[in-house]
């Protein structure tokens, strides 16, 4: 089996499960997707792996190198192209042209879920570390509400070390949330439904793979 799938956030819902529960889920429109090259260990790249194409794209958005790429395969060119790594007992079962769904996840079935998170723009410490804020502003204190406080390290070693958190840019990172459950399959859809959220805004490009971590303190 391939390891993940391309595809988008459509957004976020709800379902019940069989005891009644409400369960907040995010629901994916996963694929399909075409595969565009097979990687094996033997061959000059060194491992196994298939690399496959999501979405439409007009030829003349490519550019020329793209475009000869998807003219020498004879395929429809693809907007958004990754690689995925699969097991030496099924990269066999793969070859270039091949359509790949959603088909492949089953519900209760653990995956990883990579996005790039909403940007938020240059904020401060409390936004986006949670600093707590110092106190009621008296005795002369002038707006000193939401600073950072003191970042120095005295004379030794004199300097600010690496990792300090401070202001700076929030947001828009390839954030990994991993070991989610799959909570529903709809393959006539392409539609995957996942249990409470994954980084992205509606429609954001996102992946989807097979978990490789199995916690204990998931549901």
């Amino acid at each position: 089996m391939a390891r993940g799938l391309l595809g988008k956030k459509v957004g976020m819902s709800q379902v019940f499960d069989q005891e009644g529960n409400l369960v907040p889920v995010t629901v994916l429109e996963m694929g399909p997707n075409q595969v565009l090259q097979v990687k094996t260990k033997e061959g000059k790249d060194g491992y196994n792996a298939i690399k496959v194409g999501y979405g439409d794209i007009k030829p003349n958005k490519l550019t020329r190198p793209e475009a000869g790429v998807f003219r020498a395969l004879n395929l429809e060119p693809r907007r958004h192209v990754q690689e995925f790594r699969v097991a030496d007992d099924f990269i066999g079962d793969y070859s270039v042209g091949d359509e790949l769904t959603v088909g492949m996840f089953q519900p209760g079935q653990k995956v990883d879920v990579t996005g790039t998170s909403k940007g938020k723009g240059f904020q401060g410490v409390i936004k986006r570390h949670g600093f707590k804020g110092a106190k009621e502003s008296s005795h002369g204190t002038h707006e000193y509400r939401r600073h950072g406080g003191s970042i120095g390290a005295s004379a030794y070693p004199g300097r600010v070390m690496p990792g300090r958190r401070m202001a700076g840019h929030t947001g828009s990172e390839r954030v990994t949330v991993r070991a989610i459950t799959v909570v529903a399959v709809f393959p006539e859809q392409n539609l995957l439904l996942v249990r409470g959220a994954v980084p992205g805004a509606k429609g954001a490009i996102i992946s989807a793979r097979v978990s490789s971590k199995q916690p204990k303190f998931l549901p």
